[in-house]
């Protein structure tokens, strides 16, 4: 078996000192050099602990201040299902008063912006067709949750009601019921998870650490005819939220 990484043994460490109470809640953690005195490593090994430890939300980073033991919190439940649109509301504003949370949402939309390769490539259009584009940033009582860029194909949907996804009659409704307005039926969603680190755009939206982890999530939205009419990039911080997954059963 290969042996730990020394910044994976230290967070370890770290972790275990917390745990035992030696540090607790709000705590300031000694200097960097001399973790890495202590410990017999270097500091740039120690830096790489705590900036994990900080992605876990274990640790906090203050700048100008130092490290800090963070506040126990609770994750808030993100739930993903298909099933979920709702007719008349947001799925999102649905899981959140299930919090007892204010959900909502800020939003940005540009119309006739060309196609990314990789978008393309998901909406099963040419590189630089004409899509719309609507950058969105999710709040829970007024703090982020999520992030999320959404492309559909402007031939689709252009000269309709439904062009703007937050303008017109039919805004906010979502993309299901959106895309039921111009006689497009949709059924399956695909969504393809991985866990990367935070770009410095996200983390300074989201109020994390940069390079801190989050769940990125590609969601393309298909016909009943197999035509895909929407793609999605998702961001979900893993240290402020738990992602939930609902398998709706047939019978």
């Amino acid at each position: 078996m290969p042996e730990q990484p020394p910044y994976l043994r230290i967070a370890d460490v770290l972790r275990q000192r917390i745990a035992e109470h030696e540090w607790t809640a709000g705590d300031r953690l000694p200097s960097r050099a001399q973790i890495a005195e202590e410990c017999g490593v270097g500091e740039n090994v120690v830096r790489r602990a705590q900036e994990l430890l900080i992605s876990q939300g274990v640790l906090e980073g203050r700048a100008g201040s130092g490290t800090y033991v963070a506040e126990p919190r609770r994750r808030t439940r993100v739930v993903r299902s298909s099933a979920r649109e709702q007719p008349d509301g947001s799925p999102f504003r649905a899981d959140m008063r299930a919090l007892g949370k204010q959900g909502n949402w800020e939003s940005r939309t540009e119309a006739k912006v060309p196609a990314p390769a990789e978008i393309a490539t998901r909406l099963g259009i040419a590189e630089a067709d004409l899509c719309v584009r609507t950058v969105y940033e999710f709040l829970g009582d007024g703090r982020p949750v999520q992030l999320s860029t959404s492309w559909e194909p402007y031939a689709l949907t252009g000269g309709t009601l439904v062009v703007l996804p937050e303008g017109g009659p039919h805004a906010g409704a979502g993309v299901v019921n959106r895309m039921a307005a111009i006689g497009i039926s949709v059924s399956p969603a695909v969504e393809q998870p991985e866990p990367r680190q935070a770009t410095a755009e996200e983390a300074s939206l989201l109020g994390i650490q940069k390079a801190s982890l989050v769940t990125h999530i590609r969601r393309t939205y298909y016909s009943d005819e197999g035509r895909p009419v929407e793609t999605a990039d998702i961001v979900i911080p893993a240290a402020l939220c738990e992602i939930v997954y609902e398998i709706p059963i047939g019978r």
